[in-house]
């Protein structure tokens, strides 16, 4: 029986808390075959890997995460939908911890790619219930974070923007008025829908989510755009706010 032996692979330590160490491999030290970029030219982008395509798109990580590692957590943390639609690299950087020329990549490629749908006469999602809405963020309801997403949608209900707001709990003081109609006005939307999820799976609102809700509701007549809805999802459920709590 032919046996396979594996490449001895150096180690590269990171920051790990105090009293343990943690390893990760380099990608310098994997099979070539194994490499993203060899396996886009051997196979095609179809076979890699969401994580595998980023890593292609960053070429290198930093002195701190190797490139397969970072590339996991960004769709980890912020989502693959959040990833399509990334249009804030000063945000994104600040979110994810990651340096804004990664950042910028990201987004000048999330934006190539929303241009070439729309000269290709792509039609925009529609959500006219949370069970839309669910189903559209799909990608939120596993995340390891805390995240609220903007969906700016026109007078048939069709998704035109889509954005992420805030990474973290959700808080007054963070989840500004100002943030949230700002792309509203910009895209030229008809109303906005906000959606967050919880990692814990239970998808009850808290007095805080409730409370910031009733403020933005308001904020939203001022502005004359409403806020339609306010989801939350996570582990394959949601729940309404506007409509279980108001």
């Amino acid at each position: 029986m032919q046996t396979t032996s594996y490449p001895r692979r150096s180690f590269e330590r990171v920051t790990a808390p105090e009293g343990e160490r943690e390893y990760v491999y380099k990608l310098r030290d994997m099979p070539e075959a194994d490499k993203p970029r060899e396996r886009l030219l051997a196979h095609g982008p179809a076979a890699l890997s969401l994580s595998e395509l980023v890593a292609v798109l960053l070429n290198a990580g930093t002195t701190k995460e190797d490139v397969l590692s970072m590339s996991g957590r960004i769709i980890r943390e912020y989502g693959e939908k959040s990833f399509a639609s990334a249009d804030n690299p000063k945000r994104m950087s600040e979110a994810l911890d990651i340096p804004i020329v990664k950042a910028c990549q990201i987004v000048a490629s999330s934006e190539l790619g929303r241009r070439f749908y729309k000269s290709s006469g792509g039609r925009s999602a529609k959500v006219r219930s949370a069970k839309d809405v669910s189903n559209y963020v799909r990608d939120m309801h596993e995340l390891s974070k805390e995240c609220l997403r903007g969906l700016y949608m026109n007078n048939h209900h069709q998704i035109i923007h889509d954005e992420v707001l805030s990474m973290g709990t959700l808080d007054a003081n963070i989840v500004h008025p100002r943030e949230v109609w700002k792309p509203a006005l910009e895209y030229g939307a008809s109303a906005v829908i906000l959606v967050h999820n919880h990692p814990s799976g239970v998808v009850a609102a808290s007095e805080a989510d409730v409370e910031i809700t009733r403020q933005l509701v308001l904020a939203g007549k001022i502005m004359g755009i409403p806020l339609l809805d306010h989801v939350i999802v996570g582990k394959g459920k949601h729940v309404s706010i506007s409509v279980n709590y108001e």
